[in-house]
C-alpha cells in the first residue's frame, strides 16, 4: 500500500502509540470511552433504521405478490439505503447539538485540546507551509487570492510563521508563461516578508496526492505542518493560526480538516448550490463529528496536516491493473485520512463556519466534470478494501464512499424496475401496497432532506441567524425554490453517473485537465451536446406517463421532469447576468454577502484589481 516495509511501519506505529499515550496532555482512555459510547449509540440508530425501512420495503413490495423485478428493486433499495440514513441520523443530532448546547463545537470535542487558541503567541519560524497546488488554471485568479491571505497574514503579524510553496503541474504552454509571470510578480512584492517558492514539476505523476508528496520528499523536513490549499482555496489569517495553534495544543493530531464555505458568486447556478449545501453541511458536520472524533474526514484542502508521519504514512503507490480503476489513486484524501488514522494519529474536522472557503463550479457541464472525478476515486476503492492495515472504522468510510456514486444507478434502477412492475401487473391487481408504500415515501423524503431542513430550523428559529441569512421570508422563500432545484438535479446526477460508471467499467480511460472557475453562459449547441442522455431519459418517461393518469404517476414527475429540463436549466442557470440579479435580489444570501468578513475585503479588493489589470490588457491587444 505504501512504499515503506509494512513490518518497520507496524514497529513505528507501536512505538508512537506508546509515546503518544504517555503523555498528559489529554486523558486518551476517557475520550476513548466517550467515543465508544457514542459510536455504540450511533451504530445502534442506523440499524435499528436499516432494518425497519428494509421491512417496510419489504411490504409494500411483496404483499401485492412475488415478481423477480421486485426483488431487484429491493437489492437496489439496500445499496441506497446507508447513505441515507447516515446523513438522516448526522442531521438529527446535529440538530440536537445546535439547539441544546451553548457551543455544540465544544460539545462535540468536549475534554480534547482543540479549543486552545492564542493568537498573541508567536508562531516559530516558518514553521507551517502553505501549498498552492495549481494545474492549468487562472494564475492572475490563484495570484490575487494568494495575496489576499498574505496581507491578512500581514496584518496579524504572523507572516514569520509561513512560506508559500506554488507547487504547479500545468502542461499547457500558455498556463506556464502566464504562471510564470505572476507567480515572480507575487514573489517580487513579498520576498522581504516571507519566502514564497514556484515549482513545476514537468510530469504530473501521481496528480495532486503525487504534487503534495513531491514536496513532502523535497522541502517537508523544512516545516512541521503543511496547509493543503486548492486554486481556488482562501483562508484567513485567524484561521491559519487556529490550525498551526491546535496542531501544537495536540501532538496526536495529524490532520485536522476547517468547513469549508462558498464565496460569493454572481453564477446563478453556483448561488442556489452552494446556499443548499451551506444548509445541509453545518448539521451533517457536526453530527459526523460527534460520533467520528479522531476517525474523521480529510477532504483534500483547506485542512492542515502533521509533514512527518503524514510523509512517512500517507504516500500512495499506484493501485495494480490496466483497468479503469487502476493506476494513481485519484480520491486520494480519504484514503490518507485512513492511513494516518491506522498509523495511531488523530485526523478531525473542526466543524465552525469562518475563515475558510472555496468557489464552487459556476456552471453545471463543469459541475459534472468535477462530480465524475470524485467518482472515479471513489470507485478505486473497491481495490483498496481487501488491503491489509486499514481500522474498521477506515474501511466503512472507503465502503461508503463508494456507495456515495453506486447509488445513482442503483436508484436508477429501483425507478425502471418499479416503471416495469407496474406496466405488467394484471389492471385489476395492486403492484405495490398503498399504505405502507406511502409511509415509505414520506419518511424516506423526509430523510433525504433532514441534513439542510435541520438546519433551516435552527437558522429560522434564532434572530441572530436569521438575520444573517436575509431575515425570516428570504430564508423561506429561498429555502422552497431550492428544494425544488435539488430535486430537478438530482435525477440529472444520477444519469451522468451512471453512464460514467458504465463507461468506467466497460474500459473507458479518463482524462483530466484544469477546472473552468470563472462563470461564463453555455451556448445550446454545447448543452444539447453534454446532456442529451438526460433529455432523452425525459422524452421516454413523459411518453410512459402519457398512457397513465396523473394520479397515478405524479410522484415520478420530477424525476423525469429535471432530465427533459436540463438543457434550458444548463443554459439559464449558467448566465451571469442572472446571478448578479438574484445576488441583489437578497435570495439565496449567505452572511458574508450581509456582512463581508475582514479577510474577504481584503480578498475583493486583490480580485477587483485583477479584474482592472485584465481588462486594460485586453484593451490594449484590442488596439494593436
Amino acid at each position: 500500500m505504501t512504499k515503506q516495509s509494512r513490518v518497520p511501519v507496524e514497529n513505528a506505529r507501536t512505538s508512537l502509540v506508546d509515546q503518544l499515550l504517555s503523555t498528559n496532555i489529554i486523558d486518551k482512555h476517557q475520550e476513548n470511552k466517550r467515543l465508544f459510547r457514542r459510536r455504540l449509540i450511533f451504530g445502534g440508530l442506523v440499524l435499528t433504521s436499516f432494518a425497519a425501512l428494509t421491512t417496510i420495503m419489504v411490504l409494500t413490495l411483496f404483499l401485492g405478490g412475488f415478481a423477480l423485478s421486485k426483488v431487484v428493486m429491493l437489492l437496489a433499495f439496500l445499496v441506497t439505503l446507508p447513505w441515507l440514513i447516515i446523513g438522516f441520523w448526522h442531521a438529527v443530532i446535529g440538530l440536537a447539538l445546535m439547539r441544546f448546547s451553548s457551543n455544540s463545537t465544544a460539545q462535540v470535542y468536549a475534554g480534547t485540546p482543540l479549543g486552545t487558541l492564542d493568537l498573541r503567541k508567536p508562531l516559530q519560524n516558518k514553521q507551517t507551509a502553505l501549498l498552492s497546488c495549481v494545474r492549468n488554471e487562472d494564475s492572475p485568479e490563484v495570484a490575487a487570492k494568494l495575496e489576499a491571505m498574505l496581507q491578512d497574514l500581514d496584518r496579524l503579524e504572523k507572516l514569520n510563521g509561513f512560506a508559500l510553496y506554488i507547487l504547479s503541474d500545468s502542461n499547457d504552454p500558455e498556463h506556464i508563461r502566464q504562471e510564470m509571470r505572476e507567480f515572480s510578480l507575487l514573489r517580487a512584492r513579498w520576498q522581504n516578508q516571507i519566502e514564497v517558492f514556484y515549482r513545476r514539476r514537468e510530469k504530473n505523476t501521481g496528480f495532486k496526492a503525487g504534487n503534495v508528496e513531491d514536496f513532502c520528499r523535497n522541502w517537508g523536513a523544512r516545516h512541521e505542518y503543511a496547509v493543503t490549499l486548492d486554486a481556488d482555496s482562501f483562508l484567513s489569517a485567524e484561521s491559519l493560526c487556529h490550525l498551526v495553534s491546535k496542531m501544537n495544543a495536540n501532538p496526536r493530531l495529524g490532520i485536522l480538516q476547517t468547513l469549508v464555505l462558498g464565496l460569493s458568486t454572481s453564477s446563478f447556478f453556483t448561488r442556489v448550490f452552494q446556499w443548499g449545501m451551506r444548509l445541509g453541511m453545518r448539521s451533517y458536520t457536526l453530527g459526523a463529528a460527534w460520533w467520528q472524533g479522531s476517525s474523521g474526514p480529510y477532504w483534500g484542502h483547506n485542512a492542515i496536516f502533521r509533514i512527518k508521519p503524514f510523509t512517512q504514512f500517507c504516500m500512495l503507490e499506484p493501485l495494480p491493473g490496466n483497468d479503469a480503476l487502476s493506476g494513481p489513486i485519484l480520491s486520494h484524501d480519504q484514503v490518507e485520512a485512513a492511513m494516518m488514522s491506522d498509523a495511531g494519529y488523530e485526523v478531525r474536522v473542526w466543524p465552525v463556519e469562518g475563515g475558510s472557503y472555496e468557489e464552487n463550479p459556476p456552471h453545471l457541464i463543469e459541475f459534472i466534470r468535477r462530480d465524475l472525478r470524485w467518482c472515479h476515486g471513489n470507485l478505486q476503492y473497491f481495490k483498496l478494501l481487501r488491503e491489509p492495515g486499514f481500522k474498521l472504522l477506515g474501511r466503512i468510510q472507503l465502503g461508503l464512499a463508494i456507495l456515495m456514486f453506486a447509488g445513482s444507478p442503483a436508484w436508477l434502477v429501483f425507478i425502471a424496475m418499479a416503471i416495469l412492475t407496474a406496466s405488467v401487473s394484471a389492471p385489476e391487481t395492486v403492484a405495490f401496497d398503498p399504505f405502507y408504500g406511502t409511509i415509505l415515501i414520506v419518511v424516506i423524503m423526509s430523510m433525504v432532506f433532514a441534513p439542510k431542513l435541520a438546519t433551516l430550523a435552527h437558522i429560522l428559529t434564532v434572530r441572530s441567524e436569521r438575520r444573517e441569512y436575509g431575515g425570516f421570508f428570504s430564508v423561506s422563500v429561498s429555502a422552497f425554490f431550492e428544494l425544488v432545484y435539488s430535486m430537478l438535479l438530482a435525477p440529472v446526477m444520477a444519469i451522468a453517473h451512471s453512464i460514467f460508471i458504465a463507461q468506467l467499467f466497460a474500459g473507458r480511460k479518463t482524462q483530466w485537465g484544469g477546472q473552468e472557475r470563472q462563470p461564463h453562459g453555455i451556448p445550446f449547441l454545447l448543452a444539447a451536446k453534454k446532456f442529451w442522455p438526460q433529455t432523452l431519459f425525459g422524452l421516454c418517461g413523459v411518453i410512459w406517463m402519457m398512457d397513465y393518469t396523473f394520479a397515478d404517476t405524479w410522484l415520478l414527475l420530477p424525476v423525469i421532469l429535471g432530465p427533459l429540463l436540463t438543457i434550458p436549466f444548463a443554459m439559464i442557470t449558467s448566465k451571469p447576468v442572472l446571478g448578479m440579479s438574484f445576488k441583489h435580489s437578497g435570495l439565496w444570501a449567505l452572511p458574508e454577502e450581509k456582512k463581508t468578513p475582514l479577510e474577504l475585503q481584503g480578498l475583493n479588493k486583490e480580485q477587483r484589481r485583477v479584474e482592472l489589470e485584465l481588462a486594460k490588457a485586453n484593451r490594449a491587444a484590442a488596439t494593436r
